[in-house]
């Protein structure tokens, strides 16, 4: 499914936002959405939901599905910076594009990023970094893999460090599912992917993604998520899935869902073995 040969052959493409993204020709689709923005995606999508239900937390563990040009984490760092958010912060980042996130101390990022410019120069030269409030680490190789070999015994290790995050913490709380589209990269969006990832979370534990695909609802609610409809400011509609129930918002009804269409069926990863 994946083609090395094809796997430096990039093209940047400015977005609406003002914002650079990649058009990657391995998977014949663009990093982030043009019409929404790299930035504006991120920090409508992902960040903002996602610190809007989690910043009452003393510490938080991010599984950021994949790091590509490191939208997701730079943002989530930015954001925090510009409110003064106390939450300790742990992000994981599988990926499998080493020499992508090596050139990213050259990439064209948004200005908003410039405060956090050292923090891309560490991560661009060691995969790593870390501060008295953040720690990221870029796991290198195939996402599957990385998932299935991250268990909870390595959260707790990589966890003890001067971030302060202690045992109750081991597991994840925060994934932004950030994959390459389910058209396109579907082995990051099938029942056994989402079965994988719930095994690594806490109870409360909260995902966020930009796809709203029946067969992505249906991996998610197979795999036990409550699911919810969200609206960022000025960009397309995307999706929350939940453990515990978000009383702020609107569940999705999957029953209904179904039964408007019967023939909808979750992605599997037998399909592409």
């Amino acid at each position: 499914m994946y083609d090395k040969a094809l796997r430096a052959q990039k093209e940047r493409v400015l977005c609406t936002d003002g914002s650079y993204t990649f058009y990657s020709k391995e998977f014949k689709e663009a990093y982030h959405s043009t019409k929404d923005g790299a930035f504006k995606e991120s920090l409508e999508k992902h960040i903002k939901p996602a610190f809007s239900l989690k910043s009452y937390k003393e510490s938080v563990t991010i599984l950021d599905i994949c790091f590509g040009l490191g939208y997701n984490t730079f943002t989530t760092l930015y954001y925090i910076k510009q409110h003064n958010i106390q939450t300790k912060v742990h992000i994981l980042s599988p990926e499998f594009d080493e020499a992508l996130v090596r050139s990213l101390d050259t990439f064209d990022f948004p200005l908003e990023f410039d405060i956090i410019k050292p923090i891309i120069k560490a991560i661009s030269k060691d995969l790593y970094y870390e501060d008295a409030q953040c720690k990221i680490e870029i796991l290198l190789g195939d996402a599957r893999e990385t998932i299935r070999g991250l268990t909870s015994d390595d959260l707790l290790r990589s966890n003890e460090s001067s971030v302060g995050l202690t045992p109750k913490e081991k597991k994840i709380d925060i994934i932004y599912q950030d994959a390459f589209s389910p058209a396109r990269n579907p082995l990051l969006w099938t029942y056994e992917w989402f079965r994988d990832i719930k095994a690594l979370c806490t109870e409360d534990a909260l995902l966020t993604t930009y796809s709203t695909a029946a067969a992505v609802r249906l991996g998610l609610h197979e795999n036990g998520f409550l699911l919810y409809g969200y609206q960022g400011e000025g960009v397309r509609a995307s999706m929350l899935a939940s453990l515990r129930a978000l009383k702020a918002l609107e569940p999705i009804d999957m029953a209904l869902k179904k039964m408007r269409n019967p023939t909808a069926k979750s992605l599997h990863d037998k399909a592409y073995q």
